[in-house]
């Protein structure tokens, strides 16, 4: 019976830095590719050389290959060709991996996480720069924006990327899809390089648990020396009813995050920008991660267009005490960033608690006083956090202490 053709990849007038595959059958032993693009010919003939690789990497003979390329890079080019070999051939389980970029290493569990921009993970063109937009977290999607016939691509995509790209100051960070397939996605993307795990659509721990244990399980075959972090996302009545079982299941846990376009859906109300439909959710979410001694974080804002509603919003979250928010866009970065800074007043209050602090610590006094107030734990705490985020804004001078 002549073997179906397999594609991979993507093809048409609006796709860049993709290519698109196709495998058939060729009578015969040996193996034809045809290759599409406008690139130049000695971009053509690196590709031709890095598209046989691969052909002799899967052992793949008697089969055309049919490319159409358009502006992919060599890691791009790779999970295509991957994708669509295991498609071919669906009990392989050789990879074609690119160079890697820098050694994996972990992220710190009291980082930043205020915008955190989504990227889709079958959408290589988005991939590539989005470091240069410095948010706190990338995060390579393969749940939400990736279509169901695309979700296997996907995988080799972000597990290419997470080894090839330089994510700079980023956070690099993969939303799983739910469940059974979840599970399968960890073993695409833990033993290269992912340091946070964002987990979609959680309403009980034992989510959390399926997740930590085969997460536990691949790093230490992977001989992986750093934690890889967990953040729950909150969309349903029933997840916000358990969301402090859920921010407390498990010690990898650093902050949980609410997704409200879910959750109004599920409850059966309209989105609105005043968010009365949301509020009890949200302070739920907000309590239930300060409780557990995680970063609460707010839900993405979706008119990309509304620059004002955006710093409308994040100050509200602020407000509210949330200490970040999803982006879908990269010009919402600055944004956010922006609104969550301390202000002036802000960064005046801490650095008066700070230098309070220090001096009752140097004189071996239990207490902490400002003038006639005393000064809490917590509001020292919160100062110092303050004084941080201004330090890494570049509102404050890192000799501050010395110019008081």
């Amino acid at each position: 019976m002549t073997k179906a053709p397999v594609t991979a990849g993507r093809k048409g007038s609006d796709v860049r830095s993709d290519a698109w595959m196709e495998l058939r059958p060729l009578d015969g032993e040996k193996c034809q590719i045809t290759l599409e693009g406008k690139a130049s010919d000695l971009h053509n003939q690196s590709t031709l050389e890095l598209l046989h690789r691969g052909l002799e990497r899967f052992k793949l003979e008697g089969v055309h290959l049919h490319v159409i390329d358009q502006g992919a890079l060599p890691f791009v080019l790779m999970a295509r060709l991957e994708a669509v070999a295991r498609k071919w051939d669906s009990s392989t389980n050789t990879t074609f991996l690119p160079d890697q970029f820098a050694e994996f290493k972990g992220s710190v569990r009291s980082r930043s996480r205020r915008s955190r921009l989504y990227i889709p993970g079958n959408e290589p063109k988005f991939m590539i720069n989005a470091s240069l937009h410095e948010p706190d977290g990338l995060i390579l999607d393969l749940e939400d924006s990736v279509a169901m016939a695309q979700k296997d691509e996907a995988r080799v995509l972000v597990r290419n990327a997470l080894i090839h790209l330089d994510f700079k100051i980023s956070e690099k960070i993969v939303r799983i899809n739910q469940g059974e397939r979840g599970l399968a996605d960890l073993e695409w993307v833990i033993p290269y390089g992912v340091q946070l795990i964002l987990i979609p659509k959680v309403e009980s721990p034992q989510q959390i648990h399926a997740v930590a244990e085969r997460a536990d399980e691949l790093v230490k075959n992977a001989g992986i020396s750093y934690p890889v972090w967990l953040m729950p996302i909150i969309e349903s009545a029933k997840g916000a009813w358990f969301a402090y079982d859920i921010a407390s299941a498990h010690p990898n846990i650093v902050a949980m995050a609410i997704g409200l376009e879910d959750y109004t859906a599920d409850i059966g109300a309209q989105r609105t920008d005043k968010g009365t439909e949301s509020f009890w959710a949200r302070a739920q979410v907000l309590n239930a991660a300060r409780a557990a001694g995680v970063q609460p974080i707010d839900t993405v804002f979706s008119d990309v267009g509304d620059m004002e509603g955006l710093t409308a919003s994040v100050l509200e979250a602020k407000s509210l005490g949330f200490e970040g928010k999803g982006c879908i866009h990269p010009r919402q970065i600055p944004v956010v960033r922006q609104a969550f800074a301390p202000t002036e007043a802000e960064i005046n209050k801490a650095k008066k608690i700070a230098i309070a602090f220090e001096n009752a610590e140097k004189r071996g006094l239990g207490a902490v006083s400002l003038g006639t107030k005393m000064i809490d734990p917590p509001v020292v705490k919160r100062a110092l956090k303050t004084i941080q985020l201004a330090l890494e804004e570049g509102l404050l001078p890192d000799n501050w202490k010395e110019i008081e």
